[in-house]
């Protein structure tokens, strides 16, 4: 006679069956997780390219020392309040900067949720960091492009928007890439505030199983895709907005009639 017993499945005996068997279990955690990261590293690195370009513009703006008035008094103030923040971000670790604000908020009273108090900590650190380089790419572009714009009747605002800032950004690209790069990695500190993103995620689905490794590693693959895929669309761009080099000067063109 024939006994007939329920299958159970095997359990894995080595890291790459945990890590095949944990995937595929959690795989709606994980991918929470992934988006979560993804939306967090996104909205923070794009938000954060903006108030780095505000501040650096900012801090670009020229005054004249013998110039007299309340326009001048709040460019200086300005200046300093930017100067300030740009070096309390960049001068503390992203972690605590998380802890402060979501902690420091909620004991003031402001009821913030965990992922909006994320991409507020990204949005601020990442603001810190591009206005730096923003401004060393205004830097970068010659004087005299400046002050051809204005000799041709250009507002100084008109200038560094249309002449100066179009330049100045594809010097930038480089470096926004590595700031997005960073910011889908360093989103892994934000979960000292609770939020599940992959860090967190991993840390939940290894606590089931005290598989803590196999778990870290999945976490690891996805976090080489994500950045080995975005690495090389921003490599795309950067070609794209390289400049024509099968021009031909007015000179030889017209040398050659």
């Amino acid at each position: 006679m024939t006994v007939l017993t329920a299958a159970t499945p095997t359990t894995p005996t080595n890291s790459l069956g945990w890590m095949a068997f944990l995937a595929e279990k959690y795989s709606a955690s994980f991918w929470q997780g992934t988006w979560l990261t993804l939306y967090v590293a996104v909205l923070g690195t794009i938000l954060g390219f903006v108030m780095g370009y505000i501040i650096g513009i900012i801090e670009d703006i020229r005054t004249d020392p013998e110039e007299k008035g309340i326009g001048r008094l709040l460019v200086l103030a300005a200046k300093a309040v930017c100067g300030v923040y740009v070096e309390l971000f960049r001068g503390t670790p992203m972690i605590v900067q998380a802890m402060i604000i979501f902690y420091g908020l909620r004991q003031a009273g402001v009821e913030i949720g965990i992922l909006a108090a994320g991409v507020l900590v990204t949005v601020l650190n990442t603001g810190a960091y591009m206005s730096e380089t923003v401004r060393a790419g205004i830097n970068s572009i010659d004087n005299g492009q400046r002050e051809g714009a204005l000799a041709l009747g250009m507002s100084p605002m008109k200038a560094m928007f249309h002449v100066v800032l179009p330049q100045a950004f594809k010097n930038i690209i480089p470096e926004m890439a590595n700031m997005f790069l960073t910011n889908l990695k360093m989103t892994s500190v934000l979960n000292v505030i609770g939020l599940s993103e992959l860090f967190m995620t991993a840390k939940t689905v290894g606590a089931n199983y005290y598989k803590y490794f196999e778990s870290y590693l999945i976490i690891a693959v996805i976090y080489f895709v994500l950045c080995f895929v975005f690495n090389r669309l921003f490599l795309l761009l950067e070609k794209r907005l390289e400049p024509k080099k099968d021009y031909v000067l007015a000179v030889e063109y017209m040398d050659n009639q």
